[in-house]
């Protein structure tokens, strides 16, 4: 076991990364940041902050020298980085895992070909595989292989001739074509794998997007126990296929009552974000307690809870060309609400800045309370 005051690693300086940061130091650990960014999040947070490229040998040579071990926040760390650095120290997860997972042509074909369930979807490499596409996958949305996320690098097609736009406008990156499905509720299962196969799975959330980006969890989902228990089970099954050791997220449709498996992401989730305020252990702590080779904390869930994101959007409400802070206390009077900024250095239209947690037990009315509140600080559907 690495115990307190050593020294832990984080590549990336997002939110996820503050928030692993705050809790490592809780712990009592020390935590060293890098992120090319001087304004990141983390970075701010951190007792130090590397600043530079994720493949600068410098940055990395003084995370193998300092660091106990290392993770990441995101999965688009370069995996030479992390083949790098689990040459000198442990790093969860590993590079083959986020390989998967920064990949969406990989990660398609690594879900089908071990059985679990996915929508209908086809590998675009070249014009001629749209030309070759099945029909019947339309309409569908086209997406880049690497580096989309929260709505980016996606596009909504009706037919080959949209798509054909579409990847010439993604300048012909390979991609995935997926069937457009008629939704019943999207779904999510984040889960804590240690290295000798634990796990401790987080309630399931159900999760509602605005513009690709995530707007509201409910946790528990509001589905039945049967439903849960098979999320839950297909999360389970897909870390231990990947022999996953840290936070993974699974997204998942429920498509005319069956589960499908959307994205996996390996890291803490937005829509694990609740855990922070109404589970004995929240994702952060569990990841740092995986990292350092700690017993599994409790995902017991206490509080029902309601997470809506803050994005920058909030910032400009009053003026399109200025930024103006929110009235926080439309929020911070509402009993039960948890509200936690990010301190990023600049608000922009859909960059996320924060995000607020409303708690209650049995038979209050959270998500009202919730609603409630999103509306009062500005957010319009």
């Amino acid at each position: 076991m690495i115990l307190p005051p050593a020294t832990l690693g984080m590549l990336g300086g997002g939110q996820l990364g503050r928030f692993f940061v705050l809790a490592a130091h809780e712990m009592g650990y020390r935590v060293v940041v890098l992120d090319p960014d001087r304004n990141s999040p983390a970075g701010r947070a951190a007792d130090e902050h590397l600043c530079a490229a994720f493949d600068d040998v410098e940055a990395l040579e003084r995370l193998a020298q300092t660091c106990a071990a290392v993770t990441t926040e995101f999965e688009n760390v370069p995996a030479d980085t992390l083949d790098h650095l689990a040459k000198f120290i442990p790093t969860r997860p590993n590079a083959e895992c986020v390989a998967v997972a920064q990949n969406r042509i990989a990660e398609k074909t690594f879900l089908s070909d071990r059985g679990f369930a996915v929508g209908p979807f086809a590998t675009i490499i070249a014009m001629t595989d749209l030309e070759a596409a099945d029909p019947a996958l339309f309409p569908a949305v086209l997406k880049v292989a690497r580096f989309g996320y929260d709505g980016k690098g996606q596009a909504r097609v009706a037919n080959v001739a949209e798509a054909k736009a579409a990847f010439d406008g993604f300048k012909r990156e390979p991609c995935v074509l997926e069937k457009m499905l008629a939704l019943d509720m999207e779904v999510s299962c984040v889960l804590a794998r240690d290295s000798a196969g634990r796990v401790a799975p987080f309630p399931v959330a159900e999760n509602s997007h605005t513009g690709g980006i995530l707007d509201v969890s409910i946790a528990p989902a509001r589905i039945d126990g049967a439903l849960a228990a098979e999320a839950t089970e297909m999360a389970i099954g897909i870390a231990a296929e990947l022999g996953y050791v840290g936070i993974l997220g699974v997204e998942l449709f429920l498509s005319g009552g069956r589960l499908l498996v959307n994205e996996i992401a390996p890291r803490p989730h937005n829509s694990g974000h609740y855990t922070i305020d109404a589970c004995v252990t929240s994702q952060f702590e569990q990841q740092v307690r995986i990292l350092c080779g700690l017993p599994l904390g409790d995902a017991r869930q206490h509080s029902r809870a309601v997470m809506v994101n803050l994005l920058g959007d909030l910032w400009y409400r009053k003026d399109a060309n200025h930024s103006h802070e929110p009235e926080w206390s439309r929020l911070l009077r509402v009993p039960g609400l948890k509200l936690h900024l990010y301190r990023k250095h600049h608000a922009r239209p859909g960059r996320k800045m924060g995000h607020f947690t409303v708690l209650g037990g049995l038979g209050e009315p959270v998500i009202d309370l919730a609603m409630n509140a999103r509306t009062a600080i500005g957010i319009v559907d």
